[in-house]
């Protein structure tokens, strides 16, 4: 009797840790189910997969719209272009079940191939509001899965195919999601996390050590600080907390940033859509501070429909002074039962099984045998 071939479905996802995480969380969820995932990326999120669970890694070119001069426009036009046609030819050879892409400019090419190639195709739109790549793949792809709902209210023929799943979230933020908020005590230590990514490490050593230094010597000394900090910045920020007296703990970039997330009492952080939804399966309460600038504003999005839930503190980064912040902090160290409130709202916006329920629409589309 032959063996049956386990189904494979191939994930386009690069780019950044926010479109990568989402579909690592997918990929594990699938691989519980008997299902192969192959991973078709661009060089520069390449580096960063190492430990994603698929079978095979498959890099693709494509490029980012960096300008709308013709030299700009033609660059990415052939990258996008080449990278169709290579992702074509992958499609053909490995016939996934579904193709599924995560946002950002990498996915084009292999949605595109998977949608000529007449294979079922998804979306996943993990921000308040849909990025320009899946905004250019909607209307042509079998289903969109998304992080927040109703953000497609106002388009009728998208909404009809869209899913309300959640942001699928990686299994160490599932363990560190076990770890209970523990309200500060009134004169106990308060942890703090600061972090910005790589667009948001410099406002935050701008801006957090001066407020720190507002603070009453008393609050200060209740301090402890885990904070991500650009090299060049962090001597200075080190120097700053250790004339204060605030003990500190400062690095370029933390590889176990969720249960860190877990053990703090406040985070300050962007409001990318990775980190709002770790923060609301996790359930922590925190400042966020959305990138300025954004032509999507989709980090403005993610705060606000945070904040809107009673999960988070929005401060827009035109408001995000020293004075503002030490105020936030005196008041939140004041009343501790605050913060518990916005850990409980962010849990409640939280969905722990968002992974399962995007393998739950893949083996749906592709209509999968498992």
């Amino acid at each position: 009797m032959t063996e049956k071939t386990p189904p494979i479905v191939l994930l386009a996802a690069g780019g950044t840790g926010g479109h990568l995480f989402p579909a690592e969380a997918l990929a594990g969820a699938l691989n519980r189910r008997g299902i192969l995932v192959d991973l078709a990326t661009d060089e520069r999120a390449a580096r960063f997969a190492g430990h994603f669970p698929a079978r095979k890694l498959h890099v693709l070119p494509a490029d980012t719209m960096r300008g709308r001069s013709p030299m700009a426009l033609a660059r990415t036009a052939i990258a996008l272009g080449t990278g169709m046609f290579r992702g074509y030819a992958l499609i053909g050879s490995l016939k996934p079940a579904v193709v599924v892409g995560f946002g950002g400019y990498p996915t084009v090419p292999p949605i595109f191939a998977g949608v000529f190639a007449g294979r079922p195709t998804l979306i996943h739109e993990a921000n308040g509001v849909m990025g320009r790549a899946n905004a250019l793949l909607a209307s042509r792809v079998t289903a969109i899965a998304t992080g927040y709902p109703g953000i497609l209210a106002n388009k009728p023929a998208l909404a009809a195919k869209a899913h309300h799943t959640g942001n699928p979230v990686r299994p160490a933020v599932m363990t560190a999601a076990e770890l209970p908020f523990s309200e500060p005590a009134a004169d106990g230590p308060i942890n703090l996390l600061i972090f910005g990514g790589s667009q948001g490490a410099r406002v935050m050593s701008d801006i957090v050590p001066p407020a720190i230094e507002l603070l009453d010597p008393a609050l200060r000394a209740r301090l402890h600080i885990v904070q991500q900090a650009r090299p060049e910045d962090i001597d200075a920020v080190r120097a700053t907390y250790a004339r204060l007296g605030v003990a500190c703990e400062l690095a370029p970039f933390f590889d176990d940033l969720p249960m860190r997330m877990a053990q703090a009492h406040l985070v300050i952080g962007r409001s990318g859509a990775s980190t709002v939804a770790e923060l609301c399966v996790i359930g922590r309460p925190s400042v966020l501070v959305p990138l300025p600038g954004a032509l999507d504003q989709d980090q403005m999005a993610n705060a606000k429909a945070l904040a809107d839930a009673g999960g988070a503190i929005l401060m827009p980064q035109s408001d995000f002074t020293p004075a503002n912040f030490a105020a936030t902090l005196t008041r939140l160290a004041a009343n501790p039962a605050e913060l518990t409130a916005l850990a409980s709202a962010a849990r409640g916006m939280g969905r722990a099984d968002a992974a399962e329920r995007l393998a739950d629409l893949v083996i749906r589309i592709g209509k999968i045998d498992v």
